[in-house]
């Protein structure tokens, strides 16, 4: 059979032993560089695993990944896990599955076409002879590359991928097992807390250890520059201690921080380097397509730095003991974060373990690789003993990185026949990419705080083989002829950012789709209509009209915008997310007064080949919930200072009383490679929000969070 291309995670990691061992009790090992940090992706690719090896999905045990034997796979992130990790996987059993059935065909004196696969046991078509997995697995070595020869299933093979198989990791959570990191226990282990500078510039000018060190349980005072830290016996010991720590430490601090109130111009005001997208047609300043414009729209929408505020603060677990390290951790980028932390300590990285263990969920950078540096500074004081190092609730929210504030300005027309003949799209945004092992000087908060410390990266936006993140979706999927696409790209920002879900994909999505319902008002035209017309992708076209079906948009008489039906209005959002993973169509229906609330909402999602309906359902749901809950109320705040919102009253997340009723469609495509399509709906959740606001009561507001107060300023305006 000729040989095909590997899939560039195998290629990367091309021994099959990495990914697979058979074992000779019936049950089969499968590692993988990607983490479980709740989206269920484990379950995702022993599904996968099972399918191409042809056993039992009970049969797969998945081990969690470790820096020692795992394949690196980089980070977890992106919504790539399935096509990445689980096309390499993929491969990866396809090969296996094939050496044994060479094995099989020698044992039986058969060709491998007479053979077939069921649970493991590979049967003889023409007899009853067989063999089985665990019999062959002393004759099959898998410590060898993988080299594209087997062929995984085809779609009318498929009998497993598909189905609604129950997720692995949810039993003992359910059950309150101890399955995060949280709950680790090691022989002697210890606990430590660090205590923050109160500002991100701040200096410490002074502080108490000797007294602390008297405290009842205080193992050891740390300080290195501005890293302050204690071990105690119990938490509480190290709790009580690092808060008397804080309490004594004197801090020299510099107003730095820009007007919260005023980011879309503080944004627009900065220095940035000038990207062109996308241009194509008439060349937009000379204004030659307005000569057959009707209507010309112009608006511009913003977003506010926003916080992962997952509901479980970040933890780690280190033991530092005869010159090795190991690390406990909920990172998404183990053999990233192993980098950055010998970077910081000056050690070779094969001198430290990195262990993946499940923890709170956040979809993007959050504190989890900082906790881990943490939980080493400490744990050095203290060696052989291990230190389980958490953060407060206060440090989550203040010192994680945020998702960047953005700012997107849009100018566009229609012609008399409803084309849309002209857009512009200007995209203010800083760099979006701030995670460990990616540049010269560590990415991780403490390395920034020690007596020598390292400078803080510049963010970066782009890595090889994945689209820009600031410029997500910012090129419109619809069919425009004249157009130009122009990113601003800002210095760093004085307040630390990083990943969060959807990325740019977020804002630009919001803008487009709000922007695209607000020329479709200006030119008398149904916005879904307006929509259709502009694609000519049909599997774009196909979740949109199916959205409008289910949610009963399509039986609906068209809107003008003055909210004639009282305060309630449906509105839609539609993308494909990058342009290149799932497509989603939102449907949102909202009751809007002087506060809004999300009462239903309807997708349609195209992820492609849908391994596990549940699960991808599972995602859709998980991504309209944390998006309503951006649109609605969060907005991390400061004064010139210091962040502000530090606590849940500073920082309201949407509760369950106000999530809303959600229905999810898949239109499975087995035939297709699976897409990612944990970030396909943040930005249409957002559009279709505020889209139903000005079907309900005729405004817009483009500015994000849709406040009461905001709400009430477009009233008045209006």
């Amino acid at each position: 059979m000729t040989a095909e291309p590997l899939p560039p995670s195998l290629a990367r990691n091309s021994r099959l032993d990495r990914w697979v061992e058979i074992r000779t009790d019936g049950m089969v090992e499968v590692r993988t560089g990607k983490v479980e940090i709740g989206q269920g992706i484990v379950s995702t690719l022993a599904q996968i695993a099972a399918e191409e090896l042809d056993v039992d999905y009970a049969r797969i045990r998945m081990i969690p990944a470790d820096t020692d034997r795992s394949p690196n796979e980089g980070v977890t992130a992106g919504s790539r896990s399935t096509m990445d990790g689980g096309g390499a996987l993929r491969q990866a059993c396809a090969e296996v599955r094939d050496a044994f059935l060479q094995a099989a065909a020698r044992r039986l004196d058969a060709g491998v076409d007479e053979l077939f696969v069921r649970d493991g046991t590979i049967h003889r078509k023409a007899s009853n002879e067989s063999a089985t997995y665990w019999e062959l697995s002393a004759e099959v070595d898998l410590a060898r590359d993988a080299d594209g020869r087997a062929a995984p299933k085809r779609a009318d093979q498929l009998t497993l991928v598909g189905k609604p198989l129950p997720r692995l990791d949810l039993p003992d959570k359910v059950a309150g097992a101890g399955v995060y990191v949280h709950d680790l226990e090691l022989p002697g282990m210890l606990h430590g807390r660090v205590v923050r500078p109160p500002s991100y510039g701040a200096v410490l000018k002074a502080f108490d250890g000797k007294r602390i060190e008297t405290m009842p349980g205080v193992r050891a005072v740390v300080r290195d520059g501005r890293f302050l830290g204690v071990v105690a016996v119990r938490e509480e010991q190290a709790v009580a201690a690092a808060a008397a720590l804080a309490k004594g430490a004197v801090w020299e601090e510099a107003a730095d921080l820009p007007d919260v109130d005023a980011l879309p111009a503080f944004l627009q005001s900065r220095p940035s380097k000038t990207k062109v997208l996308s241009e194509k047609g008439v060349p937009q300043q000379s204004g030659a397509s307005q000569d057959t414009a009707e209507h010309a729209v112009s608006a511009s929408y913003s977003r506010p730095f926003l916080a992962h505020a997952s509901i479980g603060p970040a933890c780690a677990v280190a033991r530092v003991q005869a010159g090795a390290i190991e690390v406990w951790c909920q990172s998404q980028s183990i053999h990233p974060t192993r980098l950055d932390i010998a970077k910081t300590l000056g050690v070779a990285p094969a001198t430290i373990t990195v262990r993946h263990v499940q923890g709170a969920g956040c979809y993007g950078h959050n504190a989890a690789d900082d906790a881990a540096l943490d939980a080493v500074l400490l744990a050095r004081a203290v060696a052989g003993h291990p230190v389980r190092l958490q953060w407060s609730h206060e440090d989550e929210l203040a010192w994680s990185p945020f998702g960047p504030a953005m700012v997107v300005a849009l100018n566009g027309a229609v012609d008399r026949v409803g084309r849309i003949v002209d857009w512009r799209h200007e995209l203010w945004s800083n760099p979006h990419i701030a995670r460990p092992g990616l540049q010269e000087s560590p990415s991780l908060l403490a390395a920034w705080h020690l007596d020598r410390p390292f400078a803080q990266p510049p963010g970066i936006d782009a890595l090889p083989g994945i689209l820009p993140t600031s410029e997500r979706n910012a090129v419109p999927i619809y069919d425009f002829p004249n157009q130009r696409v122009v990113l601003n790209a800002l210095e760093r920002l004085p307040v630390r950012t990083g990943t969060l879900r959807a990325i740019g994909g977020f804002l630009n999505t919001f803008a487009i789709e709000c922007f695209m319902d607000e020329l479709a008002h200006a030119a008398g035209i149904d916005p879904v209509e307006l929509r259709l017309k502009h694609l000519s992708d049909a599997r774009a076209m196909a979740v949109i009209e199916a959205v409008r079906e289910r949610s009963g948009l399509a039986s609906r008489s068209r809107r003008d915008g003055t909210g004639r039906d009282g305060a309630r209005g449906m509105g839609l959002g539609f993308a494909r997310y990058s342009n290149e993973a799932a497509y989603a169509a939102v449907v949102a229906e909202v009751e809007a007064g002087e506060t809004i609330k999300v009462v239903r909402a309807v997708a349609a999602v195209d992820c492609g080949r849908t391994i596990n309906p549940d699960g991808v359902a599972n995602q859709v749901e998980g991504g309209i919930v944390q998006a309503v809950s951006w649109v609605l109320k969060e907005q991390v705040r400061f004064d010139h200072i210091r962040i502000t919102t530090r606590t849940w009253d500073d920082y309201p997340i949407l509760r369950f009383s106000e999530a809303p009723a959600v229905e999810v469609s898949i239109i499975d495509r087995p035939d297709q490679p699976s897409l990612g399509v944990g970030e396909a709906v943040a930005g249409p959740v957002a559009a279709a929000i505020a889209n139903a606001v000005f079907d309900a009561i005729g405004v817009r507001v483009r500015d994000l969070p849709l406040t009461r107060g905001r709400l009430l300023a477009a009233i008045n305006d209006a």
